[in-house]
């Protein structure tokens, strides 16, 4: 029910009726102009605007043994499937985060005109190594607080103008690989795929976009981010100015079969040079029974790191009556002061036993070209359906190979580690979710893991 329904419930429930009492009542006189602006959801109308509220919490909670003494660090290549050896230290972490968006619509002779605040916090306390006193940072390594994630104004129908603080325009999907284990670099890169070494904070922040719909599903747009010359890469007190402002340029495609796209950027260009710069595209196809993806993404990044890098990967899924087979293959050539191409490849057949039971196997395999070292995983995958609303996941599976190295050195660990890992996932409705899970390996390490989230709109 939306809240101005039950407003106007109550109003009436008080048998506020008169004209005076409705003149008093300012914002809550006018109920339709949502309706007639064709907005829906958590709504507050006046006389001629809408806002509409959205937002969501969502906690995790880490806790075993899975952090090694940082002299003892071992890390796999791609530094995020790390399985850490036991060292009877406890480890744990906590994590809450939160977000409210305002979104304040009216109507103009160019389209709906937008004004979107989205406040967030992000609180982290992660115990350190050998101390159990815990430290607090927010997902910027700042301390922890409120602050504001999006402020900016928009205003067009099929063609939006947009300023303000906000989220990139470019495009840098149709990248992800079918298979169930995906690809080593894939997972190294944040939120998978092939990844480019502008989401670092080089992209969004203070930005003045425009994003077009020309229609028959293809879509164009230009954007000046970064303004703020924020970075990962270069973060201080005060960042060199040659790091200040990326242009961003997207053309795309979303048709009933193929999706596609071609994202350029350009970093630093406010002080008349272009320091770095960078392409994404990626294309996905659905013919009957098979999905077909290719992506790459090149990036001349010689003033932040000092080298370039090519990644690319290619993916394929065919889906039968029992079966489900995914193959995918990945590689990444960097030149700079190394030059040194990468390269791997996974697959995975999925087979349906019963009605809610599907068994998956899966292995992926990498070849580390810098150090002269390879690894390969194998695991065994049940997904079951208990019920309408829980799901179970159980997976057991083996890293062989140099696959570890210690930090710091370019020393591979031959170690087979085996791993066991189940999961019991709970989604009642109302859009809460929430999940347990266990993880155990050979090497003494252990780690369970709880999740609950609530989001609404």
């Amino acid at each position: 029910m939306k809240l101005k329904s039950l407003i106007l419930g109550s109003v009436a429930a008080a048998g506020l009726s008169t004209a005076g009492f409705a003149a008093d009542l300012g914002v809550l006189t006018s109920l339709d102009v949502c309706d007639e602006l064709g907005l829906s959801g958590l709504t507050i109308s006046s006389d001629t605007n809408c806002l509409q509220i959205s937002g969501g919490v969502s906690y995790e909670f880490n806790w075993g043994d899975y952090r090694a003494p940082e002299a003892d660090v071992a890390y796999t290549f791609d530094s995020t499937r790390r399985t850490a050896y036991g060292d009877e230290v406890g480890d744990w972490t906590s994590k809450v985060e939160a977000w409210l968006t305002f979104v304040g619509t009216a109507s103009s002779d160019f389209g709906a005109a937008k004004a979107v605040i989205t406040l967030k916090e992000v609180d982290f306390t992660r115990t350190q190594e050998d101390d159990v006193d815990p430290f607090d940072f927010d997902s910027d390594g700042e301390p922890d607080g409120l602050f504001i994630d999006e402020a900016y104004v928009s205003i067009g129908d099929t063609t939006v103008i947009m300023a303000g603080k906000k989220g990139s325009i470019a495009n840098l999907g149709d990248d992800t690989p079918f298979n169930v284990l995906g690809l080593f670099t894939s997972d190294g890169i944040d939120g998978k795929g092939v990844g480019i070494d502008g989401d670092d904070g080089r992209l969004g922040g203070h930005s003045i976009q425009v994003v077009s719909d020309l229609g028959n599903g293809v879509n164009v747009g230009l954007g000046l981010e970064n303004l703020n010359g924020d970075s990962d890469l270069l973060r201080g007190e005060v960042p060199p100015a040659w790091t200040h402002g990326t242009l961003v340029g997207v053309v795309g495609y979303a048709g009933e079969n193929i999706t596609a796209h071609l994202t350029g950027m350009a970093y630093g260009i406010l002080d008349g040079d272009v320091e770095s710069w960078a392409l994404h595209a990626g294309a996905t196809g659905t013919f009957d029974a098979f999905k077909v993806r290719a992506a790459v993404a090149y990036i001349d990044n010689h003033k932040y790191t000092g080298r370039d890098v090519l990644n690319a990967l290619a993916s394929v899924e065919g889906t039968f009556d029992l079966f489900k087979i995914a193959l995918s293959g990945e590689v990444a050539d960097v030149s700079g002061a190394d030059d040194y191409t990468d390269y791997g490849f996974g697959g995975s057949v999925g087979v349906g036993v019963t009605e809610g039971v599907e068994i998956n196997l899966a292995a992926r395999y990498f070849y580390d070209d810098l150090n002269d070292f390879d690894t390969t995983q194998v695991a065994v995958q049940v997904v079951a359906a208990l019920t309408e609303t829980i799901k179970a996941t159980g997976e057991i599976g083996v890293y062989l190979g140099d696959h570890f190295v210690i930090e710091g050195t370019a020393t591979p660990l031959d170690d087979e580690i085996i791993y066991g890992a189940a999961e019991l996932a709970w989604a009642p409705g109302g859009g809460f979710t929430s999940s347990v899970r266990g993880e155990v390996n050979s090497v003494d390490a252990y780690k369970v893991t709880f999740k609950a989230a609530k989001s609404f709109e």
